[in-house]
């Protein structure tokens, strides 16, 4: 018998203990999950979506183990590791002996070095709150119910989602970033400025370019934020959206080599342990990490298979050498989809070829690039068709016109194109949720099996558990589902109402 500890019980470490148990089908092994959180495992990438009133904290909860084989301690935080006898110990006094640790300790919300902010996350002023865990999102909408103004630092997707959330429950907001350009690892300077007008209509102020310097306080309550360049801005509520730092305390007390992260082989084993593990943000693994949660369920899928001895092959692994995955901006009012070599740090590269229409007075910006045939990247702002259509085209690696232009025009210039087909017409290997990988023909089999709400399909496939973007898409094959079997169809009493929505082949990945 094989004992597993995860320390970690977020969307890494919950899925890890989901994926060994599947692949353990001799049942050899038996886990015991630590997590600090007190709470069932959520969905942190939908926080912003609760800022917006989208979603409730109730529906980010994830499936939770059942199997007699695990053991989850919510609340019970682990401070040491004793290496040499095995032995994990939690803050309780707890001992947990262990043949393999799996380190899934995630991140932490960045706290930015200004004067006026203490660097410790529980000692924060009155309306100065980061957005990373349940309690902050609950926390900031409790906040938007006295304040008039609020300020976001940071404008990456987090910082830009949020701000679009606090203007929807009516707060003025101002998104300060110090960076040359929004979303910076995704848009160059020219996206940037459409998205920046775009943020305008929206009633978002912005300033792009200049950093914060002093945040301003009474009492120990935000009033305002002094910029780098002497302008103060008054808020009574203040995000913190400034990236996140590994959760590596735990790893450097054990004596385990960190820099970014834990580093890690290939094979995900610390390079100073071949029985300790780690994956997700707190990992630091040959080819870098991206900060998005499919490379951690990369990396779960990859170590489960190894620990019972049922890996084929090496599992891929999505690292900034191959540029950032497909990223969608959950915002309404801001459409932005970027996908594989952009952003304004891309390296020049003679062998890819770009194409570029830039119209920021339609509030429109498209970029392609190609290499060898094929699209490798691209950024779309305010086409949500072309995104789609492109994200089509990058995921299925499918070979571009002679003239990649041709990709743009039919949509763009206002010619009509082919009415999407059916569902029926999608192969069953059609991929629906890309996060998971959860295809047409899974969901159809599940249909059939008695799942008629989204969330009798997550809680059976997983899609919709991870950025959400596929929600509709799920949607709309239940409802043709329904439709085309009406015996079989049930109303589905969620927030999506059967008949709003359409499934658009552009959306979903040739599996």
């Amino acid at each position: 018998m094989t004992k597993v500890v995860v320390v970690g019980n977020g969307m890494v470490g919950s899925r890890f203990v989901e994926d060994l148990l599947a692949a353990d089908r001799a049942g050899r092994h038996r886990v015991t999950v630590l997590g600090a959180e007190d709470c069932e495992p959520y969905n942190r990438v939908l926080l912003s979506e609760v800022i917006a009133g989208r979603y409730d904290l109730a529906s980010l909860t994830l499936p939770a183990p059942t199997d007699s084989r695990v053991a989850v301690l919510r609340g019970t935080t682990a401070v040491s590791v004793d290496r040499e006898d095995r032995v994990v110990e939690s803050a309780d006094g707890s001992r947990h002996r262990y043949d393999v640790l799996v380190l899934a300790t995630g991140a932490a919300a960045r706290i930015p070095p200004l004067a006026g902010l203490p660097p410790d996350p529980g000692a924060l002023p009155r309306g100065v709150h980061p957005l990373r865990t349940i309690d902050d999102a609950r926390e900031i909408v409790a906040a938007t119910l006295n304040a008039r103004r609020a300020i976001v630092l940071g404008a990456g997707v987090l910082g830009l989602e949020a701000a679009c959330g606090l203007a929807a429950r009516g707060v003025a907001v101002t998104v300060v970033h110090p960076a040359a350009a929004l979303m910076e690892r995704q848009l160059d300077s020219e996206a940037s400025r459409v998205v920046e007008s775009a943020m305008g209509s929206m009633g978002i102020d912005h300033r792009v370019g200049v950093g914060a310097e002093e945040v301003l306080l009474q009492d120990n309550t935000i009033r305002g934020v002094r910029l780098a360049d002497g302008e103060v801005l008054d808020a009574e509520l203040l995000v913190l959206a400034t990236g996140t730092l590994a959760n590596t305390a735990l790893a450097v007390r054990a004596g385990l080599s960190t820099e970014r992260g834990v580093l890690v082989s290939t094979g995900l084993a610390s390079v100073d342990d071949r029985r300790v593990f780690a994956i997700g943000d707190c990992a630091q693994p040959p080819e870098g990490g991206t900060g998005l949660v499919a490379q951690g369920w990369e990396q779960s899928r990859a170590l489960a298979a190894t620990l019972t001895g049922t890996a084929t092959r090496t599992a891929p692994q999505r690292g900034p050498a191959t540029g950032s995955d497909v990223v969608r901006l959950k915002a309404d009012g801001l459409d932005v989809i970027t996908m594989g070599v952009c952003g304004s740090t891309r390296a020049d590269n003679p062998a890819q070829r770009q194409i570029r229409l830039s119209d920021p007075a339609a509030g429109r910006h498209v970029e392609l690039v190609v290499s060898e045939g094929v699209l490798v990247g691209a950024t779309c702002v305010g086409v949500g068709s072309v995104g789609a259509e492109l994200v089509a085209a990058y995921t299925r690696r499918t070979p571009v016109p002679t003239d990649p232009a041709y990709l743009l025009l039919p949509t763009l210039s206002g010619v009509s194109t082919p009415a999407a087909p059916s569902p029926r017409d999608l192969p069953d290997g059609a991929t629906v949720c890309r996060c998971n990988g959860v295809s047409k023909g899974a969901i159809v089999e599940h249909w059939e099996q008695g799942c008629s709400s989204v969330e009798e399909v997550a809680a059976a496939t997983r899609a919709t558990t991870g950025c959400g973007g596929c929600r509709d898409e799920v949607c709309g094959l239940l409802d043709w589902l329904g439709a085309t079997s009406p015996a079989r169809g049930v109303a589905r009493e969620d927030r999506f109402t059967s008949g709003k929505h359409s499934i658009h082949s552009a959306e979903i990945t040739a599996g």
